[in-house]
């Protein structure tokens, strides 16, 4: 047997309890002398976004801040954040919080340089080299939830505002070179966003993990993320303070994203709709369609599964698997069903359209139809 594979793996970085201290030295090493802090609107005002402009400013690297971001960041966000970040004379970007923040912030490094518009670098093919390389400015990334990974990753999921499809929008230079992973920032998460970045996470192992596509590295990778996830997310959910818990689930968090370089599946292309029309939260929604996903797929991964629940120590093989995540949904408050999330099945046909061109629709197990998928969906319901 012939095996080809193209790999890439993450970036520098740095983990523990009170490292932003080193944010401004994280600047420096990628040369930047005016970064432009961008987040979202809600951790604006928070007590972590203005120290990590007092340690920008005490190093004399100024303390601007771009934080028009939606939860599910827009082509208008994007617009807006480049305008600042030209308007300021910055030279590159210090994403800052969760998904949305972090995404939009690289996408802001990215596009400040491009003369093309945004959706002409989707991550289809190789689109990504029409971009010019030599002006994409240097990232910092600042994760201040436990969930997406995208600190580590190459690409930016931005919404279209007027089809509200999600896209994703890929790099290799979108790669921030520098991470700063202080459990310290995810301290004050509520339990809520806690459950639902906790379980983004896991469904990121868990969905790279059952890709059919070739890549032990990140197979690897994906099971211990969902050990940790095991170990220390209902810990981090109890109490929040739990620096120890919180240091794991960011590392569950990265490997998440690194694990899914191996592909993504159903649980991705029916959350990625749903989020994009009803604008609910993405890990959660991920935790609302997993069991229907991991039943869809059953025949193809059971073997798979059994290897996994071994590992993790639940017996039972992939029943005992089946049952431990609805166990740990319900331990974390996670809705039964998308109805009781308050979303009604009026726009299944959509939904399931949406799904199929999604591109994480690709790495699941079984192939994905118009038919099964609309099948899926109302199984969620």
């Amino acid at each position: 047997m012939n095996i080809v594979a193209n790999w890439s793996y993450p970036t520098a970085i740095k983990l523990g309890r009170g490292r932003i201290k080193e944010l401004a030295e994280a600047c420096k090493l990628l040369g930047l002398k005016k970064p432009l802090l961008v987040t979202d609107r809600g951790l604006a005002s928070m007590a972590i976004t203005a120290h990590a402009l007092d340690v920008l400013h005490e190093a004399g690297l100024g303390r601007a801040v771009f934080s028009e971001v939606d939860p599910n960041p827009n082509e208008k966000n994007l617009e807006a954040g480049i305008k600042a970040y030209k308007d300021g004379g910055h030279d590159g970007v210090v994403a800052f919080g969760g998904g949305s923040g972090l995404d939009l912030g690289k996408l802001i490094a990215f596009m400040a340089g491009q003369t093309r518009p945004v959706w002409d670098f989707e991550d289809i093919g190789d689109w990504w080299t029409r971009a010019d390389a030599s002006k994409i400015a240097p990232i910092v990334a600042v994760p201040t939830t436990a969930g997406t990974g995208s600190e580590v990753g190459r690409a930016g999921v931005l919404t279209n505002s007027a089809t509200h499809v999600k896209k994703i929008i890929f790099h290799p230079r979108m790669l921030p070179g520098v991470v700063i992973c202080d459990p310290e920032l995810t301290v004050g998460m509520p339990r809520v966003i806690t459950a639902g970045t906790g379980m983004d996470a896991f469904a990121h192992c868990l969905e790279a993990y059952c890709s059919p596509f070739y890549h032990p590295m990140s197979a690897g990778i994906a099971l211990e993320g969902m050990r940790l996830v095991k170990e220390f997310l209902p810990r981090a959910y109890k109490d929040g303070s739990d620096i120890e818990a919180r240091t794991n689930m960011m590392s569950a968090a990265a490997m998440g994203a690194v694990a899914f370089q191996k592909g993504l599946g159903a649980i991705h292309s029916l959350s990625h709709p749903i989020g994009a029309i009803y604008n609910t939260h993405h890990g959660m929604t991920n935790a609302v369609v997993m069991p229907p996903v991991l039943r869809f797929n059953r025949t193809a991964i059971e073997e798979k599964i059994a290897r996994a629940a071994a590992y993790l120590g639940i017996s039972g093989g992939f029943d005992g698997f089946y049952d431990y995540v609805l166990s740990l949904r319900s331990d974390l408050g996670v809705p039964e069903n998308l109805t009781a999330m308050g979303i009604a099945p009026d726009r299944v046909d959509e939904l399931t359209a949406m799904a199929i061109e999604d591109p994480s629709c690709g790495g699941n197990p079984v192939p994905m139809t118009l038919e099964n998928t609309k099948a899926l969906f109302l199984e969620c319901f």
